[in-house]
Parts: structure tokens; sequence; C-alpha cells
């Protein structure tokens, strides 16, 4: 074989790893840390020390399931990480071989996600994490950003990139700008040149979402939004970022744009809502459902190429600098990272797979 197609390591991993896996389904304490083989990537993939795994909802979504069952094969949680490549499969360059990258979609329908030392995803999932870029930041943009940026990006008549200028002129509402997608959206926003109105519940939120760049920010519980939204913006919003459609479907058809849409990623307030059509209509409003783990295959590749981007302009952080608090937890700690997600902490929830 070449250099380019050999399966080459640049460290010699003891035979077996941590790594936390559950084999119900059930609250956090169905995961456990054991140690396991370290297996060879396999053809296209790249293997990952890694040491930052990120917590997201629908980790411990995937993990309750639908009900009491069993997983097999057994489950390592965590879509998103970072780390260092150490070793590479058939058919990838060996110079990937000590490269810093963050990971994406680890455990979408594979069994062997971030929350352990060694893991293998497909090449194109593990994307290089420049040198200046922290590896907190790294495992903390997967599933929030890709999916801010489908929010951004899925408009009918909008653009399908994000970068600077490319929303110049667009005012974006972005629902819970505290939340974890709501500050990635704040951030992409910004980045491309929106005009970004936010949404929070109380002070300390609104510290959160202004740190993270929103132009205005708006309490819901103290403030009329709509009256807010249209004196900032007279000719309404051309995209809402929405986290809660059953509680603002009628506040999000009082302040769209003509051709305005609502990117919809998550249920906060429950699944049952009442659209209030004839408010919709003359403006030919669109609504739009957003799931990042089944959005088409190339506007994914798209979107990690624009936070590639943005990660390497400087534009895109992590902490409280940018209003995104960071919660860290050792590995054996992984059930008290997931009960914190589930508890919905503020920020950005992280297990620390080498401290």
């Amino acid at each position: 074989m070449s250099a380019a197609t050999d399966q080459t390591t640049a460290t010699s991993p003891a035979e077996t790893a941590r790594a936390v896996v559950y084999t119900e389904h059930g609250d956090p304490d169905v995961l456990t840390l054991l140690a396991r083989p370290v297996d060879a990537p396999g053809p296209g993939e790249v293997r990952v020390r890694v040491h930052r795994s990120g917590v997201n909802p629908t980790d411990w979504k995937s993990r309750r399931g639908r009900g009491p069952g069993p997983v097999d094969p057994p489950q390592v949680p965590g879509q998103d990480g970072a780390g260092v490549v150490d070793a590479v499969g058939e058919g990838v360059p060996a110079s990937r071989v000590g490269e810093r990258v963050w990971v994406w979609e680890a455990a979408y329908g594979r069994p062997g996600g971030t929350a352990q030392e060694y893991a293998s995803v497909p090449a194109v999932q593990a994307v290089p994490l420049p040198d200046e870029a922290s590896f907190d930041l790294g495992a903390s943009l997967g599933i929030p950003f890709l999916t801010a940026h489908r929010c951004l990006t899925v408009t009918e008549d909008g653009p399908q990139r994000l970068g600077p200028g490319t929303l110049r002129d667009r005012v974006v509402l972005v629902a819970g700008g505290a939340g974890a997608v709501g500050n990635a959206a704040i951030q992409l926003a910004r980045w491309s040149d929106a005009t970004v109105i936010t949404t929070v519940s109380s002070a300390e939120k609104a510290q959160h979402a202004a740190a993270a760049g929103a132009d205005h920010v708006v309490d819901y519980t103290t403030q009329d939004v709509a009256a807010v939204v249209r004196g900032i913006a007279p000719d309404g919003v051309h995209t809402v970022v929405e986290v809660n459609p059953s509680a603002n479907a009628a506040l999000d058809a009082a302040v769209l744009a003509p051709g305005g849409s609502v990117a919809v990623y998550a249920n906060d307030g429950g699944d049952e809502v009442t659209f209030p059509v004839l408010g919709m209509m003359p403006v030919n409003a669109r609504w739009q459902f957003v799931l990042v783990y089944t959005e088409p295959r190339e506007a994914k590749l798209r979107a990690v190429d624009d936070l590639a981007a943005a990660v390497a302009a400087g534009a895109v952080r992590v902490g409280a600098v940018a209003g995104l608090p960071l919660h860290h937890h050792p590995l054996a700690s992984t059930a008290e990272a997931h009960a914190a997600v589930e508890g919905s902490a503020v920020g950005k929830v992280l297990v620390d797979v080498v401290e």
C-alpha cells in the first residue's frame, strides 16, 4: 500500500481505553464507564484521541429512547467532540495523523460516540481545528452550530451560505438567545452582517445574548415583544429561529416580513401548535421544520465548510465572553453531564475526556 492509504498511527494506545456506554434506555444512571478494546479505524475513517465531548439534548433523548428497553449493540453517547487524529483507515491520507479536529455526528447511526478516549468516524466528520481554537470550542460546534446554520439558510429566498455580507439588510429574530442553538444563531447571523434581535426570560440571560453579539435583546417576561420588534424593524423580520412554536406562533406571525420564514428546531412548549393562518397568509409566510441529522447532506457539508471558515476567522467563540458559559465534567461523571443538559443548564456542557 502507498503511504496515502496505509493505516498509520502516531501513537501506540493501550489495548483498552475508557468509554462510557449504555446497554439499556433510561435515566442517566444507565451510563457506565468501562474499559473497551481500542479498534483500528475502518476504510475512509480517522481515529480521534478525544479531548472534549460535547453534550446535546439529543444525547439524553437518545439515551432515554421511547421507554425502557435494551440497546444492542451498546451505545457510546456523544455526537460532538474535539481531539487529535491518531490513526487513519484505508483511503485516508497519512498526513492527517496528528491533526487537531472537531467532530460532528459521531454517534448518528453509529454505536461509537465521543464519550470515550478513542473514537473512529468518517474522515469528513473530523474537521481541521486551527491551533488557536480550543478543544472547548471544537466540542461546542457540531449540532448547535449546524442546526443554527440550517435555520438561517433554509429560507426560500435567502442565501444558502453564511459569511460576511450574506445576510446584509436582513433582520433575524432568535427566540431563546441564551440557549446553545440560540447563541450559535446569534454569532453566525452577526458574522453574516444581519441585524439580530433576540428574546430572553431574565436579565442574566440578556447579558449572555448581548455577549453573543445580539443587536437588540428583548425580555419577553416584561416587554411587549411584537411592539418592540416592530419598532426596531418596521418592515418585519425575515427569519425567525424558533425554539418554542407552541408559545410563539402568534408572535412570529405578527412580526414576519413579507415572504418571511420561521425555522423551528425544537418544541420546548410541547407538540401542539395553533397557527394564526389569516395572519400569515397575506405575507406568504413559510414555516420550516429543522432536524440537522436528516437534512440534505449537501446542505450539511456546506454548513461544515462555513463553520470551518468562521472558526478560522475567529468569528465564533465559547465561554462567558461569548455568552455561552462552559460546564466541565470528567468522563467518569458523564451521567451528571447528561443530567445537567436534561435540566436545561444555561451554557454548554462538556465532558473532559482528557483532564
